[in-house]
């Protein structure tokens, strides 16, 4: 017992956590690369392992025992029914990374994750290892100018600067401008807000993500606007307002679900009889699903129509493992079942109360985003860890303990 709390007051927990964190990080930037990691699932075991021990060094009250172990239990009951180990890995993650400072991992996983997305560009742009751009059709065009009229979509060629798809470039920016200013928002002045958006507008000219780019447009303009109007920081409606998008996102990623067979029907008979032939509900769901460049629609453009309602099930099946679709809150419940889904939806739900209780306005600011991000882009929910910064987010605010291990840090960046 004595060597055990030596080992668990020294910094063996400490270094545990992030020898852990650094292998997810690599393993998420190999994946952006154009190189197949051979070794994925035995990295994935190595990191459970260290998280694991990083856990059973780490002190905890009864509720967060209780709390632990409740969800591991479903986890394991997940695993049983598909064979995905990942909300066991995910489980483990979160709880280790209790009594770690927040920033200090945040801004951690920024310098790795930048550290690597620089190499992949350079090894492309050098001509070393990756492609720089990539040629295909990227679904701008609706079906009716396309499929239902026996028409080949546009081709396009657009830079991808190694990371395999222009949306993955796009996306890895906006993950690092999210974890960097999150950390540093309070050293930021309204010039760096400027330099950051001018370089947004850049990775869209070579990219042409839509999405990415105005999400990272309303990220930067409410953290600048958070950083000079500080009274809305400790302002209750703006955090009524993130559990506002919060059910807004989630209800219309059920709607979609359940609807796209008939969204899909109405844009057919758009084409061919000139009126959607259905009620204003599916009827502005189609208006919307146009904007989203179709990605409701393809949820019945599979022969099984993977990621509509009728296929989600209580804790998913093994099938749903190795299909994968846009829409991120759609891909929870389809990919790891009802019950694991609500869970997950749940424990955001407390994320966001205790966001509010530590009035962290830049906290909620991410929330938000990434909530509405989530709803057409499927990058958070992943069998990566590594990709979802917010679950160390969620590890530090989740567990009473860690919160007041960092108090100085918190209102830094309130300020």
């Amino acid at each position: 017992m004595e060597l055990y709390r030596k080992v668990k007051d020294g910094k063996v927990p400490w270094y545990l956590f992030y020898i852990g964190l650094t292998i997810e990080l690599l393993i998420v930037i190999v994946d952006k690369s154009s190189y197949t990691n051979p070794i994925e699932g035995r990295l994935f075991q190595l990191t459970f392992l260290l998280f694991f021990l990083k856990l059973v060094l780490t002190d905890y009250g009864k509720k967060e025992w209780c709390m632990i172990l409740a969800l591991e239990a479903a986890a394991v009951l997940s695993y049983k029914v598909t064979g995905a180990n990942d909300l066991i890995r995910l489980v483990v993650f979160v709880a280790a990374c209790k009594n770690i400072p927040l920033r200090q991992m945040m801004k951690y996983a920024f310098y790795v994750t930048l550290a690597g997305c620089l190499v992949i560009v350079a090894l492309a742009v050098t001509g070393i290892y990756g492609d720089m751009s990539l040629t295909q059709a990227y679904g701008r065009q609706d079906m009716g100018s396309t499929v239902y009229s026996g028409v080949e979509a546009a081709r396009e060629t657009r830079y991808t600067l190694g990371m395999g798809h222009p949306n993955a470039l796009s996306c890895m920016f906006l993950m690092l401008i999210v974890m960097g200013v999150y950390v540093w928002a309070a050293k930021l002045k309204w010039y760096l807000y400027l330099l950051l958006m001018l370089l947004n507008v850049g990775v869209y000219w070579i990219t042409g993500s839509k999405t990415s780019m105005l999400i990272t447009t309303a990220f930067l303009a409410g953290a600048c606007l958070l950083h000079y109007c500080s009274f809305l920081q400790k302002n209750m409606l703006a955090y009524l307002g993130g559990l506002l998008v919060f059910i807004v996102c989630i209800a219309f990623s059920v709607d979609a679900a359940a609807c796209a067979q008939r969204v899909r029907d109405v844009q057919w008979n758009e084409f061919y009889y000139g009126q959607p032939m259905d009620n204003a509900h599916i009827t502005t769901l189609s208006k919307i699903d146009r904007k989203l460049s179709g990605r409701v629609v393809s949820l019945a453009g599979t022969t099984d129509k993977e990621g509509m309602i009728h296929t989600w099930s209580v804790f998913s099946e093994p099938d749903n493992m190795g299909y994968y679709f846009d829409m991120g809150w759609v891909k929870l419940f389809y990919r790891y079942g009802i019950i694991p889904g609500i869970l997950y939806l749940m424990a955001q739900l407390v994320f966001l109360w205790k966001l509010y209780k530590q009035r962290d306005a830049c906290g909620l600011l991410v929330f938000t985003i990434l909530t509405i991000y989530t709803v057409v882009e499927a990058h958070l929910i992943s069998v990566y860890i590594g990709r979802n910064f917010m679950l160390m987010m969620m590890g530090y605010y989740l567990l009473p303990a860690a919160i007041t291990r960092e108090p100085k840090a918190r209102s830094e960046r309130l300020s």
